[in-house]
């Protein structure tokens, strides 16, 4: 049976105080409990009391996507308005200090805290999550493999995290090196068959490693309830319109790997190791770098890659409806991504609060 290739998006968004700029708890505001009223399941906490998280439905179609993500975008900038709070969709908040945030009083983060310490309490980053639905478990296992070599990519068109506790980091995404320090991150290994990492999974849960499969925090995973791949690498960008280009790229790929397979083709494999170097080159310098063609053995322009990926997927865009939705990628290649609209932010007014304020406002830009 072919895939539904339907779509998913999970967004992180920070609450911030109107006053300070700063982050601030939003559950003594019991902004979380109206919001569940409101939005049901599709809102939940996530570990810091400053972060929320959303999920839009199992949606068809990007179109689908784009209705009840706009949606929820706008309803939860409306509950923060109620209750004195700005939304803001950054990977990582200007000058925040993770020392003075509260953690979510929930047993499955305080038993995260105590294996992971302070890993786990530095861990104040906010991210976007798109599942793609792969129902045959060896398919989305052949793809999971196939599109590791695309994250970096990914990455790069989704930065969004320049700052960490008032420093310029010199990174697009320190997001991705504060999130490293986990353990079962970063880029995996491929897997021979579902059952080889069905394998992986049961002995680490033997050895105590872990007690399921969700605490794999890797940049793409087969989802150990859904029947989907998670692609997890992103950035949340400023934008719901970038979020939207980035799922449909995401959904486009997993949908172009799925038919070279059918057709007894498939995509190089190329170790971790490699792929790393280019994840190294995307957190660095998001779309201003160069990845390397580990074919060719050259580095390329990251724009330049960018413009052939989406070539690359062209041929199934109409099927999924997402042609529209793609094309925004070439208003990020010539706008720049949320780390480079931070920067410049700052370049103009040297000024942090003024880069949380310019934040607020994209995160709510064409919705409302």
């Amino acid at each position: 049976m072919r895939p539904t290739f339907t779509i998913g998006i999970e967004e992180e968004y920070q609450t911030v105080d109107p006053v300070t700029r700063d982050l601030r708890s939003h559950i003594s505001t019991e902004m979380l409990a109206k919001g569940k009223i409101r939005l049901e399941e599709r809102v939940k906490a996530e570990m810091h009391q400053s972060v929320v998280e959303v999920g839009t439905r199992v949606c068809r179609t990007i179109g689908e996507a784009r209705i009840d993500l706009y949606d929820l975008r706008r309803q939860m900038i409306l509950l923060a308005r109620e209750h004195n709070l700005l939304l803001v969709a950054g990977a990582t908040h200007p000058f925040a200090d993770w020392r003075k945030q509260e953690i979510y009083p929930d047993e499955r983060y305080a038993r995260v805290v105590e294996d992971l310490q302070s890993v786990a309490r530095e861990n104040l980053i906010f991210g976007l999550h798109v599942h793609v639905g792969i129902e045959d478990k060896e398919a989305a296992i052949r793809v999971m493999n196939s599109m590791r070599y695309f994250l970096p990519h990914i990455l790069a068109l989704s930065t969004n995290s320049p700052f960490w506790r008032g420093d310029k980091t010199g990174l697009k995404s320190y997001r991705a090196k504060v999130f490293d320090k986990f353990p079962r991150t970063n880029i995996p290994d491929s897997f021979a068959s579902y059952s080889e990492f069905d394998d992986f999974v049961n002995l680490l849960i033997k050895t105590n490693c872990l007690d399921n499969a969700k605490k794999i925090w890797w940049d793409i995973r087969p989802h150990p309830f859904f029947s989907t791949i998670e692609v997890r690498i992103c950035d949340i960008p400023m934008r719901a319109e970038e979020t939207l280009a980035i799922a449909a790229l995401i959904q486009a790929t997993a949908a172009k790997l799925y038919r070279l397979h059918e057709r007894n083709q498939d995509w190089r494999q190329y170790s971790r190791a490699l792929i790393m170097e280019n994840k190294w080159r995307a957190v660095r310098y998001g779309l201003d770098g160069k990845l390397i063609d580990f074919g060719k053995q050259i580095e390329v322009p990251e724009r330049e890659l960018i413009v052939e990926y989406i070539d690359f997927v062209d041929e199934v865009v109409d099927e999924l409806q997402c042609r529209d939705a793609i094309a925004y990628i070439h208003t990020i290649l010539r706008e720049g991504t949320g780390a480079d609209r931070q920067l410049k932010k700052f370049e103009e007014t040297g000024d942090l609060k003024a880069v949380v304020d310019y934040m607020a406002e994209e995160t709510q830009a064409g919705l409302f």
